[in-house]
């Protein structure tokens, strides 16, 4: 096996789950029924977002993509402040915990095989922890994973490597044992902090040109990594 990898970690939305094909119908449906018919109110919010209304696509300096939910609802609750925030961000929580994932492969199969050849399986998502459980759930592998943390575990959000050292250290590995697998800058800056290999894949926002200085390999998707680790 490549560079005696003992486990991988994945990021979950643009590395596990197709990010435009879920955050932007997600969000999309989100802006019309806070909006309430109120175009300048949704254009508002759309900025806000960095979310393209018309093609219904985030733009690659959305806080969607490159920050935590504390980030995320400054941004919303700056275009929606006659909302208190707490039931602002309640709200987001359980619309976001209920979008339907799009996984860009048979995720359960991918798993499977990344276990029966010994890997240990994590999740570091800057999403909160009950959501990511929930869409994890929702497409049946949630009891593939060992190991589950979000922005609000306790190990902080990416790009610092908190979630990362809690993975393998409660895998009881060396970090140079794991790899890091994300769609994003934060995935990678991340896993260079923590001292892990890096994987990149292209099934977010970013392109190779942008994720390639920060990554061991840059791989179309998660379906590839087998074969690049050498797997049975």
């Amino acid at each position: 096996m490549t560079k005696t990898i003992k486990a991988l970690l994945f990021d979950k939305d643009g590395t596990l789950f197709d990010f435009h094909a879920t955050w932007g119908v997600w969000c999309a449906g989100f802006i019309a029924d806070v909006s309430e018919g109120d175009a300048v109110l949704a254009a508002t919010l759309a900025k806000a977002m960095d979310y393209d209304l018309e093609n219904s696509a985030f733009l690659p300096s959305s806080v969607m993509i490159t920050d935590s939910m504390d980030g995320i609802m400054d941004a919303v609750h700056s275009a929606l402040p006659h909302w208190d925030r707490l039931e602002l961000t309640e709200y987001v929580i359980e619309t976001g915990s209920k979008a339907p994932q799009s996984p860009v492969t048979d995720l359960g199969l991918l798993l499977d095989r990344f276990r029966a050849n010994g890997l240990k399986i994590g999740l570091a998502t800057n999403d909160n922890e009950a959501p990511a459980r929930a869409h994890l759930n929702s497409v049946g592998i949630l009891e593939q994973f060992d190991f589950v943390s979000g922005c609000d575990t306790g190990f902080g959000a990416k790009p610092e490597p908190g979630m990362l050292l809690g993975f393998s250290d409660a895998m009881g590995l060396h970090p140079s044992e794991v790899a890091m697998v994300g769609d994003s800058t934060h995935d990678l800056r991340a896993g260079r902090a923590a001292g892990m290999m890096n994987i990149a894949v292209l099934t977010g926002p970013a392109v190779t040109e942008g994720l390639a200085p920060y990554a061991d390999v840059v791989l179309r998707d998660i379906g590839e990594i087998p074969e690049w680790l050498g797997l049975d």
